[in-house]
């Protein structure tokens, strides 16, 4: 059980969406890069615009952090459309949580596993994919078109009774480094 709970484990669980995710904090752990989830975590699937927090907080971010779009969603030109919005690369067809896109997206960004974060709202997808090389995993709530949290994602409702059932801890926390910032 061990095993799955360590796959399964984000680093940190957040209560809110991703605009609610302290960049000062992910700084202050040493985090230098973050690579996002885009569908749900950015926008919902059907949504065709951008929530204004969402733009305000990567432009924040990207002043400090390097970014990069990582989606498994197919449409190559959806994920081009949302970094060229954004002003970041992007990858589609991602195959999260198998590593090969993401290990290509960490060598363009030329920084160490342990000083980029995975940002994404899927347990099974961003979560096990991040961990299984090495990257700080944040696991956040899906959001609506308003830049709200989704008050009823089934699928992440499910990932989690699942992850919980193999032993993950899925309070929302802050990693043990952060407790004293």
């Amino acid at each position: 059980m061990e095993g799955n709970r360590g796959v399964l484990q984000p680093d940190w669980v957040v209560r809110g969406t991703v605009v609610t995710l302290p960049i000062a904090r992910l700084r202050a752990m040493g985090i230098r890069g973050v690579v996002l989830d885009v569908d749900r975590t950015l926008l919902p699937r059907r949504c065709r615009l951008l929530p204004d927090p969402v733009r305000q907080w990567v432009r924040s971010a990207a002043v400090v952090m390097r970014l990069h779009l990582l989606s498994n969603n197919l449409d190559q030109d959806r994920i081009r459309w949302v970094g060229k919005e954004l002003g970041i690369p992007g990858t589609a067809f991602a195959r999260k949580p198998r590593r090969g896109k993401l290990r290509s997206v960490l060598a363009t960004m030329d920084l160490p596993p342990h000083q980029v974060a995975m940002v994404g709202d899927r347990i099974l997808t961003d979560v096990v994919a991040g961990n299984r090389l090495g990257l700080w995993t944040v696991l956040v709530r899906s959001i609506t078109c308003d830049g709200d949290i989704c008050p009823h994602d089934r699928l992440q409702r499910l990932e989690k009774m699942i992850s919980t059932g193999l032993g993950a801890d899925l309070r929302e926390s802050l990693p043990q480094q952060l407790h004293s910032l």
